[in-house]
């Protein structure tokens, strides 16, 4: 007989096993304050979990998911504790204090969330109010200690930022996300809006720095303008209608010609068109990539339009197999790998472009904008899972953040040489591991021959071990291509990293495509 498990334990214990391998490496005041956050964070996420259950949360969220604050409680300030270690180890002063604000960003916005959890709850629960005051005590303590004035405001606004997007967003999207999932999403969104008003604001001093810097918060905080606009707007008008339509093109034209385009202009001192082309163009490898992606994006196209030629053709109900849905982590591997041996700039710069094409195709869909918004909602409906019961299908934008992330958050001025030492090499790579090899290879195998599951999951431990066997033969393979990659012998600390990782996407609930990526990032930093 199967014994009973708590996968929220399991989950829990596998989130405390990396909290535990960052406290050891790095052994300073922020690594306490996780250590503690991770113990508050433990003692809510029960308080959220019968929230959710009884219905008395104060917005709807995704249902069949716990809340998922022990994973996302944890990814930011862990990320700013490694980053940090790096670029102090860099000797990059400016880039050691942001870190240094991204972990206490992210512990105050698990704080805020925690105390909505404890204000709703009744009767009120004394001891986890307690466990959350000493852990939020000594949070506040250390960031007084450690943080300057102005460092404390940015905090302070990220937190502002979170709490007005955190109620547009849960309002307007019901059922979208968990709380968790939420505090990740939105947590991250708020941390680039606000690093983007503070370089706006002195834009003379970031004037003609690299644009591929700044090309990617523009692009998401246009995306986000865009969407909260229209959302609000179309509250009391009817969207599907051609005037409508009319509409939200011109005001997308006049979002992206007229207010991000000399934004980012101010940014790199030259129009942005011209920048990309000249971009682009720069050597024939570039071009071959951009016609190779080219055709990948036929290829995926072509998917779309072949499975739901079989739904025509067969049941009403057909619905695309797990295997059809890793069609898409295949192309995205076959997209990434080589943008990564090759030119990391430009895949980048090409992955931002597809984030806001994505959103902006997703508006069209959600909004039913005509002509392509009901085809889009027809044709992407196949594709659904559990996990998109809300308005919007956000599953194939997850895959993409998911691969992106690692490429984005790597710290290139921490990296002299280009690459991190040792298990670092990996890091632009975590992507690839975790979702597209691992994940795949999982959810395939798992479902095709796996016969003994998880305890308390669905999960199958072939498809587990599947997983892990498959990224180690993914680096073996990047060792052999990847000339910039050299471990160092560190080769036992990469199969612990992806055997915790195999792990955690074996008992959560959330989104594995972007909680995957971002602990074995973590994990390869160190």
């Amino acid at each position: 007989m199967t014994p009973h498990v708590n996968p929220v334990l399991v989950e829990s214990a596998v989130v405390s096993a990396v909290v535990l391998c960052v406290h050891t490496a790095l052994w300073n005041q922020h690594s306490w304050c996780a250590v503690a956050l991770l113990i508050q964070a433990f003692y809510v996420q029960h308080k959220w979990d019968r929230l959710l259950k009884s219905g008395g949360a104060v917005f709807q969220f995704r249902p069949a998911a716990n809340s998922g604050i022990v994973p996302a409680s944890m990814v930011m300030p862990l990320l700013g504790l490694v980053l940090r270690a790096k670029c102090a180890s860099a000797g990059s002063v400016h880039l050691e204090r942001f870190t240094m604000v991204v972990t206490v960003s992210g512990m105050v916005l698990a704080l805020f969330l925690s105390l909505i959890a404890l204000g709703v709850t009744r009767p009120v629960p004394v001891n986890t109010c307690v466990v959350a005051g000493l852990s939020a005590s000594a949070i506040l303590y250390t960031a007084k200690q450690t943080l300057t004035v102005s460092e404390v405001i940015e905090v302070l606004e990220v937190l502002l930022i979170f709490v007005y997007l955190s109620l547009i967003v849960l309002y307007l999207l019901p059922r979208c996300f968990t709380p968790g999932e939420a505090l990740l999403v939105v947590g991250g969104v708020s941390l680039v809006v606000n690093q983007l008003i503070k370089r706006s604001l002195s834009w003379a001093e970031a004037k003609g720095a690299d644009p591929v810097h700044y090309l990617l918060p523009v692009l998401v905080v246009g995306s986000l303008l865009l969407g909260v606009v229209f959302a609000l707007l179309f509250c009391f008008m009817e969207s599907e209608t051609w005037v409508s339509s009319l509409f939200f093109h011109t005001m997308t034209a006049v979002l992206g010609l007229g207010i991000l385009m000399p934004w980012l202009s101010l940014f790199i001192g030259r129009h942005p068109i011209m920048w990309l082309w000249d971009f682009i163009t720069f050597n024939r490898r570039r071009l071959g990539l951009v016609a190779y992606w080219a055709a990948l994006c036929l290829a995926a196209t072509g998917v779309v339009l072949h499975q739901n030629y079989q739904r025509r053709a067969g049941s009403k109900k057909h619905q695309a197999s797990t295997v059809v849905r890793k069609y898409f982590h295949v192309i995205v591997v076959a997209t990434f790998v080589p943008g990564l041996l090759y030119d990391s700039q430009l895949l980048h710069v090409a992955s931002a472009g597809c984030l806001a094409v994505f959103l902006f195709l997703e508006y069209v869909r959600y909004f039913r904008i005509k002509p392509l918004g009901r085809p889009l909602r027809q044709m992407l409906t196949l594709f659904l899972d559990e996990r998109d019961s809300g308005p919007l299908i956000l599953t194939h934008i997850y895959l993409l953040l998911g691969m992106a992330l690692p490429i984005w958050i790597f710290p290139g001025a921490c990296a002299p040489k280009g690459t991190l030492p040792g298990a670092g090499g990996l890091v632009p790579y975590a992507g690839v591991l975790a979702v597209g090899i691992g994940d795949t290879a999982a959810s395939v195998l798992g479902s095709a021959v796996g016969e003994i599951r998880w305890p308390g999951t669905k999960k199958t431990m072939e498809g587990t071990a599947t997983s892990v066997l498959a990224q180690i033969v993914g680096v073996a393979l990047l060792l052999i291509f990847d000339v910039g990659v050299n471990l160092n012998g560190a080769y036992s600390w990469i199969l612990s990293s992806v055997a915790l990782v195999a792990m955690l996407e074996a008992y959560t609930s959330q989104i594995d495509n972007l909680l995957l990526p971002l602990y074995l990032l973590i994990l390869l930093t160190l």
